[in-house]
């Protein structure tokens, strides 16, 4: 197999990112002024870059971050593997005392190997794990997609980083995210590597 350039990136901000509001696989709000801003950015540090394809998440603020790029001509395929983990009854809700003190708990539990557990009528980070192995596959599978562009979710991110990478998936907040952040992954010989980590220069040139 030719080598591989994923470009990983979060999406660009939403109003209930802002308002602290838990959107995860089953909320599906747009991007905000700033979300947008933070998408030109990103196109414009990186519209150079010779992708041959897209994949985003099902959900509305991964396409609309990489939206220039389709619009460009860059073919763009969504696949459910990428969507956010699932929060469950957590999802839409404002992180009052009661939601926090949950998201504590379960984070904590998570750091400490407990890899099955997810809040009530979500998804583990294990379950999360198995449908982005889904989603790797099927793009490993594209051989004459070389450079690719994967746009995303922050938890989503960190546990997909963990995994491509061997790190243990309890490792998962190791790995720092905002919106539009990048990391770059070159895979060769079955082993990814990563060669940019967390790249925010981009959002030093909102406009």
């Amino acid at each position: 197999m030719k080598k591989k350039t994923f470009y990983f990136i979060r999406h660009g901000q939403t109003d209930l990112n802002l308002r602290g509001i838990v959107q995860g696989r089953g909320v599906d709000s747009p991007l905000n002024d700033t979300g947008h801003k933070q998408a030109r950015a990103f196109y414009q540090t990186y519209k150079d870059i010779p992708f041959d394809k897209i994949y985003t998440s099902t959900l509305l603020r991964t396409k609309q971050t990489v939206a220039q790029f389709t619009l460009d001509g860059v073919p763009t395929e969504e696949h459910y593997g990428l969507d956010e983990i699932s929060w469950g009854v957590y999802e839409g809700k404002e992180q009052d005392e009661g939601v926090i003190s949950g998201f504590e708990k379960i984070v904590s539990s998570w750091r400490a190997g407990y890899l099955d557990l997810g809040i009530e009528r979500g998804e583990s980070p294990n379950e999360l794990v198995e449908r982005q192995k889904l989603a790797i596959e099927f793009m490993l599978s594209k051989e004459d997609e070389e450079i690719i562009l994967v746009c995303m979710h922050g938890r989503a991110l960190r546990i997909m980083l963990c995994h491509l990478t061997g790190t243990p998936v309890s490792m998962m907040d190791d790995f720092p995210h905002t919106n539009t952040a990048l990391y770059v992954l070159e895979f060769q010989s079955g082993q990814f590597t990563i060669r940019d980590h967390y790249n925010v220069q981009h959002l030093n040139n909102l406009k």
